[in-house]
């Protein structure tokens, strides 16, 4: 039994407690009410009242269920820091937790515990090891980690653990976790997360995201949902058409910060935070810390911890190898072939274009060629992105050509090479595509093909590069220094293998 599940009169049923003296009255509850005033967040912007909402006639709600345990009690300072460093964490803010080594340190309840079992994890990632003990003592969080770090579950076991202690849902009643997130497809897959997890507590959740029929997503939120995972227009959409309201919401995770941010979501953002109640907790997660994303965290959050997992500073995965290759624009398909030939072993091969008609026209070409390619993009709908997505997981079709709708929050296993056709607008878009392989401890590798016209990005890109440990070829070396770019031979990145410690870099 988990030390939260000694907090209840019946420790047979984690979820049943919430039945429990107490907990079905929407007044207080008892115990260790953690209720925050209603000026909690009056000085969001600019030291004026940001929001008109009451909590007149809200429910109080707990929110702290850290028990710490003994083995995590009895970390000294030294050994804490020590752990923090091994682990590259770095934390900032008052009263801040120890890290958990292990889950069972986390203290999750035994349902949850056998999922996580099952999953085969052995220990927390570096995020979810100090995540979860800020998360579940109920305070506002900022958690800034590169893609693959575990965040997911990072922010919904505590939300697991949240809703259960919240008074059952009514009839009309909106959700108590809201899960804001910038695509489709990773909205989909954190609602995967949260099926499996919740399922056995009872915790219903639904998927909120626009391209599909809207039936089906407002059954479930009028027949009552505790989690809501959604895309921000979809569910103002909902909002707007009165299919759901965010009273109850009192669990807020903003996941891909910086994402929602470049897709142009502020404005929705700021208009569905500005309708959930002011004292809730706010879970904020970003790969990266520009200074729009770190405003608005200042809008929503109030004194929140921050834990960092390596450095708010640009950075690739260090599991991942990489390779630029220095083309021409009419090269670059030929070498895309040969690059296929060489390293085509049946492993998942995620190809990166800049445009959906060019994602089409690679597409059809590889097809005629006799390669296992399908591609995915925004135009394509939601069922035909579906099955291209299960096609490609199940390995039928283990090449899939992609635009960046498929760079974040794609969590493919077992992708073992990402090739950037065309390299993307943003530093932070490569380290995100080439993200979607290296992930969950496993190594990957990533081929860029390099143009003239990306030469702006050569300087900032030769820092990544260094800094996790690559090698720049001379000819990148060159453009990074101004010099116009002298194309690779007619083998590309082989011609240079033994340059890069192997005469086949991708061994």
């Amino acid at each position: 039994m988990s030390r939260y599940d000694s907090r209840s009169g019946d420790p047979t049923s984690y979820r049943d407690r919430r039945s429990d003296s107490g907990l079905g009255a929407p007044t207080g509850f008892g115990g260790s009410v953690q209720h925050s005033s209603s000026n909690r967040r009056d000085h969001e912007d600019g030291g004026s009242p940001k929001r008109n909402l009451s909590l007149d006639g809200l429910p109080h709600f707990e929110k702290n269920f850290y028990i710490e345990s003994p083995a995590v009690r009895a970390m000294t300072d030294a050994e804490v820091n020590e752990y923090r460093q091994q682990r590259e964490i770095t934390v900032e803010g008052r009263d801040i937790p120890k890290p958990v080594k292990t889950f069972q340190d986390a203290g999750f309840p035994e349902y949850v515990m056998q999922e996580i079992t099952k999953a085969g994890f052995t220990e927390p990632t570096p995020i979810q090891s100090q995540g979860w003990p800020m998360a579940l003592k109920g305070r506002d969080l900022i958690g800034i980690a590169e893609t693959g770090s575990g965040k997911t579950l990072a922010y919904l076991l505590p939300a697991i653990v949240h809703v259960n202690a919240q008074p059952i849902l009514d009839p009309g009643d909106g959700p108590i976790v809201l899960v804001l997130a910038p695509t489709r497809e990773l909205a989909v897959q954190i609602q995967q997360e949260a099926t499996k997890f919740g399922a056995s507590s009872r915790i219903k959740s639904t998927c909120i995201y626009g391209g599909v029929p809207k039936g089906p997503q407002v059954r479930d939120l009028q027949k009552g949902v505790e989690i809501v995972i959604a895309t921000p227009g979809r569910l103002i959409d909902m909002l707007e058409s009165n299919h759901t309201n965010l009273q109850r919401v009192t669990y807020l995770v903003l996941d891909e910060a910086d994402r929602m941010l470049d897709m142009g979501f502020d404005p929705q953002l700021r208009k569905i935070v500005s309708q959930i109640r002011p004292d809730r907790q706010t879970l904020y997660w970003s790969a990266t810390w520009p200074k729009e994303v770190e405003q608005l965290a200042r809008k929503f959050l109030y004194n929140p911890y921050k834990v960092i997992i390596g450095s708010e500073d640009l950075k690739a995965n260090h599991a991942i190898r990489q390779y630029v290759d220095i083309v021409s624009e009419k090269q670059k398909y030929d070498k895309l072939v040969k690059l296929l030939e060489d390293i085509m072993d049946g492993s998942r091969i995620l190809i990166f274009m800049d445009t959906k008609k060019g994602c089409d026209q690679i597409t059809r070409q590889l097809r005629m060629d006799g390669w296992p390619a399908l591609s995915i993009h925004g135009d394509k709908s939601q069922a035909e992105r579906d099955w291209v997505l299960s096609e490609f997981k199940s390995g039928k079709s283990p090449i899939m050509t992609a635009t960046d709708v498929a760079a974040r929050g794609l969590d493919v296993k077992d992708v073992k090479y990402v090739i950037n056709y065309d390299f993307p607008g943003s530093l932070e878009d490569y380290v995100h595509r080439i993200g979607r392989t290296g992930r969950a401890g496993a190594k990957g590798t990533a081929y860029t093909f390099f143009t003239a016209a990306n030469a702006r990005f050569a300087k900032e890109l030769i820092a990544i590069l260094e800094e996790a440990g690559q090698k720049v070829s001379p000819e990148l070396a060159a453009m990074g220094r101004g010099a116009p770019p002298l194309p690779s031979g007619p083998r590309g990145f082989q011609d240079r293998g033994r340059g890069y410690g192997s005469s086949r870099p991708w061994s």
